[in-house]
């Protein structure tokens, strides 16, 4: 298995925060370099953490920036931090992203009627240990779940660490009620309502809510990886109007994206800059509790 490591860029919780990643002390586009798949054979995949548990700072992969550092999302110049929606704090799973997948806005879903969100394919981690902003973990499929998000279909693939001490006994959804009981209906309260303090209403979902098995998660993410294929060989046009992403790599054969190690682009890459991260105001650890009549 590769090694990987992230290269920091200025404090966290400031608007110049970045995390690149990096293997073997070079930097690698967690979007398009990272492999989907560590071991095919076994079903293990490759995730991106892009928030860890318990914390709050809404950090994704820039899909729109050179080799695609992770960064705090930014919404009227301002910093995103998810709310605690009581008895939920911050981000209840190691939240992030598979690599090598995309939902292709231009794609209308047969079952969801909705089209994809132009992110990678959204992964929540729920085993035991807390993860950190630009970890690549080994997981396998549990299931997924459709989140109907402004008008987009936004899938959640329920994921376990593979060295995590119960992942011989989760292999299926069911499993995770078994084993885990709550976190399923947890995972689904915590995206229906974790927008509701920002005054934006609840988010509603495919399927009534219900979170499908490990094979139909599987076909979704094939699906996924398929487009981010189509996108990266230039098939798909990466600049359209609506979107803008970077298709930049370093290890894509064929990809009119690929980039030389040599390239000004790439050797100007900013070098590892960390510092102690910036005060969080203390608003963003305030409990919210959302009655039934706002849901």
């Amino acid at each position: 298995m590769a090694q990987y490591n992230t290269r920091i860029v200025g404090p966290a919780n400031t608007l110049e925060h970045r995390v690149f990643i990096e293997q073997d002390g070079a930097v690698v586009s967690p979007f398009h370099d990272i492999p989907l798949f560590a071991d095919q054979n076994n079903g293990i995949l490759n995730m991106i953490v892009e928030v860890p548990r318990w914390t709050n700072a809404k950090m994704e992969i820039s899909k729109e920036e050179l080799f695609n550092p992770i960064k705090q999302d930014i919404k009227k110049g301002r910093l995103r931090y998810v709310r605690n929606c009581f008895p939920h704090h911050g981000y209840i799973w190691n939240y992030g992203a598979f690599p090598q997948t995309w939902e292709d806005p231009n794609h209308t879903h047969a079952e969801t009627k909705a089209k994809g969100d132009n992110d990678p394919l959204d992964v929540c981690e729920i085993g035991e240990q807390v993860g950190f902003v630009g970890q690549v973990k080994q997981v396998k499929v549990l299931g997924i779940m459709a989140l109907l998000d402004e008008g987009e279909t936004d899938w959640k693939v329920l994921v376990v660490d593979v060295r995590d001490p119960l992942a011989s006994k989760l292999n299926d959804i069911e499993d995770v009620e078994r084993h885990l009981p709550g976190l399923v209906r947890a995972t689904n309260e915590w995206f229906r309502i974790y927008k509701i303090p920002d005054g934006k209403p609840e988010n509603q979902f495919a399927f009534s809510g219900e979170a499908k098995n490990k094979k139909y998660a599987t076909e979704i993410i094939h699906e996924c990886h398929e487009a981010w294929r189509r996108l990266l060989s230039g098939e798909v046009p990466a600049k359209t109007p609506g979107y803008d992403l970077s298709i930049a790599n370093v290890s894509v054969a064929g990809s009119p994206g690929r980039i030389s190690r040599n390239d000004p682009r790439y050797t100007h890459l900013p070098q590892d800059s960390r510092a102690p991260p910036a005060p969080i105001e203390p608003s963003i650890s305030k409990w919210f509790y959302i009655s039934s009549a706002q849901v």
